[in-house]
């Protein structure tokens, strides 16, 4: 494996400075809109679940993903082969050269290198495909009884995930964006949380480590001294961006320079967490 010094003009120039978000957002908030604040000439949307309708008049380009291997295929065409892997393992350079040759024709590979941000939607229909794959895995039957192993399955259902997520998060020059169901869980003593819905607990226990920026999507309204409150019933639209917020919703921000909420703007936020000014063709929708 080749070391190397990146100094620190490479390291914020546009082929190093990058970010990973994992926004989440209970249904019906509008999360995949947000695609429509992102530029369409350097975008691409990974649609996991079908849910493009929404945003028709987004005129980006799309990859509609129907099952896990897909994913892993094309997180291997992005990040390229992982030196740290046996050369024969999914991620090793014998499976990234047939990736490529699979998807030679296609221009695929090509296509993905000039867009430098990924738009996954979501990562809760992810895991409920990686789910159905780790079922199929020899690890998801018992090696006496040969019934399924349901503890096998959501063993590999996390590592095939976390692998993957670090994969895409690791490649140079692209921004990744995550996207995912957030819902209100109340336990056996009455006490509720807002959690992300993933299949298997190891994925979302170890997402908030691997991304830089943690964002809740929820509804809002303003009090009389205009402070923001939260609202389900109201039809304003704020992410909520750091960690320790009045209304206990998940947040991280490792840039530091965000607010507690910020506009649904996702161009305007890289832009604030890259330390630029926000591009003016960005579309903000609320």
């Amino acid at each position: 494996m080749t070391l190397r010094i990146i100094t620190a003009d490479e390291r914020l120039s546009a082929a190093e400075n990058k970010t990973s978000l994992a926004i989440f957002g209970p249904p019906g908030v509008g999360k995949t809109t947000l695609i429509k604040t992102l530029p369409e000439d350097r975008a691409v949307c990974f649609d996991l679940e079908a849910g493009m309708k929404s945003v028709q008049d987004w005129r980006g380009p799309s990859i509609p993903i129907r099952s896990f291997p897909d994913f892993r295929d094309l997180v291997i065409l992005i990040g390229g082969p992982d030196p740290a892997q046996h050369p024969e393992s999914y991620y090793g350079a014998r499976y990234h050269a047939h990736v490529q040759a699979q998807y030679a024709e296609s221009g695929l590979e090509g296509f993905l290198k000039d867009r430098s941000i990924i738009f996954v939607d979501s990562i809760t229909d992810l895991t409920r495909q990686a789910m159905a794959y780790a079922r199929q895995q020899a690890e998801a039957f018992s090696e006496r009884t040969g019934k399924p192993d349901v503890r096998g399955a959501y063993g590999l259902l996390g590592r095939e995930v976390i692998q993957a997520l670090k994969h895409l998060q690791h490649a140079r020059g692209k921004t990744v964006i995550f996207v995912g169901v957030l819902e209100k869980v109340t336990d056996e003593f009455g006490i509720s949380a807002w959690l992300p819905q993933m299949e298997g607990t190891k994925a979302g226990r170890e997402l908030p480590g691997i991304v830089d920026q943690v964002i809740s999507m929820q509804l809002f309204g303003q009090d009389a001294k205009g402070a923001w409150t939260l609202d389900e019933k109201s039809t304003e639209r704020r992410l909520v961006c750091r960690a320790g917020n009045p209304w206990g919703l998940p947040a991280k921000d490792r840039s530091g320079r965000l607010e507690v909420t910020e506009p649904p703007d996702l161009a305007a936020l890289l832009a604030k967490i890259d330390g630029r000014s926000a591009p003016s063709t960005a579309t903000t929708t609320t």
